[in-house]
């Protein structure tokens, strides 16, 4: 099994190996919903803190029970690690899984902060201390020219001071940018090179000094989730995303969460990979929260402390056959359940609402996640994400 997570999501490949060679045989897309989490947190603190500043009888804010236990993680970073051991205990249920290939950091930061090839570690000579720049310099900059904003373009690595003028190869002096716009800088320091555009020089100069705090958090769920992955009791083989993106440019895979999971780790050709993904996002199991609140944050609605009505819970999987009336016809999708007995269902076209319980047969239980399936990727857009294409790709048709 091959895993490659990340903020957004995880891609999970279950594949075969005989040595080097690998056929992937099942691919899942884990899309997760931290995002979420972390809003619905932020938007609760901003009710208490807004209570607690309008002189109401609240409690005072307490400060002095806020430790934390060793390897804590955030709610919303939780949410990931758990998500996908979730999924990792499903499918070596339902698959002989003999090793764990998991990519624990997106790029090697020993490879980075030397600016030179490693001597000692294979890995980190030639070519591939290259992709390991390459890959932080697309993250960091949004797989787009800094210059003029084109994208969807082959990029070039440019440094900011120019080598020829002491300029270094550490990464907080490079970039990516368009072939004309390096070929226009050429040798010329950004400051000169941009002194016609301020404000676009104050951005790039301060974005070079930043790291990728998202990249520092979701490294930080790599380790929390290599450890779950190290408990479960099977051989846990770990690599970085340069190296993936290296082995994908040797197989002539395209660009997508799920073959990147195929090609995590050390490996000399792909012979294959499923022609559909299984999309899995992740919906939650709804709310423990049993009040809706104001603008101003007071609870305005109370919600019954039952979630189940007439034998089915909002979330399911249903199956509606209304014989007659303005709904009349057949509605399958997710159900929003009600307590006078008249649901609402969500389908690819819509939400019909008002179906009366009887009319309403269960199809699959609610666990949490939502289903669908799409073709593999072949074609790697401009933000990094891929756009589905018919058919099984060979890697030589990929590289074609």
């Amino acid at each position: 099994m091959g895993i490659d997570p990340g903020s957004k999501h995880t891609g999970i490949a279950v594949f075969t190996g005989d040595g080097a060679t690998r056929t992937g045989k099942y691919s899942v897309r884990l899309d997760h919903r931290g995002g979420l989490i972390r809003d619905r947190l932020a938007s609760r603190a901003n009710y208490r803190r807004r209570r607690r500043s309008a002189n109401l009888r609240y409690r005072a804010p307490r400060f002095a029970n806020r430790a934390k236990p060793k390897g804590w993680l955030a709610p919303s970073l939780r949410h990931r690690v758990d998500t996908t051991m979730s999924w990792v205990s499903r499918l070596t249920r339902w698959a002989p899984v003999r090793v764990i290939h998991f990519e624990r950091v997106s790029f090697d930061t020993h490879a980075l902060s030397a600016g030179r090839p490693l001597d000692g570690v294979e890995y980190q000579q030639g070519t591939l201390a290259g992709y390991e720049v390459r890959q932080y310099l697309l993250e960091k900059w949004g797989r787009a020219c800094v210059y003029c904003g084109r994208e969807n373009l082959p990029l070039q690595v440019d440094h900011l001071h120019p080598r020829v003028r002491g300029g270094s190869d550490w990464v907080s002096n490079l970039t990516l940018a368009c072939r004309r716009c390096n070929r226009a800088k050429n040798a010329t320091p950004v400051e000169e090179f941009l002194q016609d555009r301020p404000a676009l020089l104050a951005r790039v100069v301060k974005k070079a000094k930043l790291p990728l705090r998202d990249a520092a958090a979701v490294n930080a769920t790599r380790w929390a989730l290599w450890r779950a992955l190290e408990a479960t009791g099977l051989p846990v083989v770990t690599g970085s995303g340069g190296r993936t993106k290296w082995n994908r440019s040797r197989t002539g895979a395209p660009k997508s969460h799920t073959l990147d999971a195929l090609h995590v780790g050390e490996l000399d050709t792909v012979t294959g990979w499923p022609s559909q993904v299984l999309l899995v996002k992740a919906t939650g199991r709804g709310r423990y929260c049993r009040t809706r609140t104001d603008a101003y944050g007071f609870p305005r609605l109370r919600l019954p402390r039952i979630k189940q009505v007439r034998g089915f819970v909002t979330g399911d999987l249903v199956r509606a056959n209304v014989p007659k009336g303005k709904n009349a016809g057949v509605h399958t999708g997710r159900v929003a359940v009600r307590s006078t007995g008249r649901f609402n269902i969500t389908t690819v076209h819509g939400t019909v609402q008002g179906i009366n319980h009887r009319h309403v047969r269960l199809l699959q239980r609610a666990d949490g996640y939502g289903y669908t399936t799409t073709k593999e990727s072949t074609v790697e857009t401009s933000s990094g994400y891929a756009r589905a294409s018919d058919g099984l790709p060979t890697p030589a048709a990929a590289a074609a």
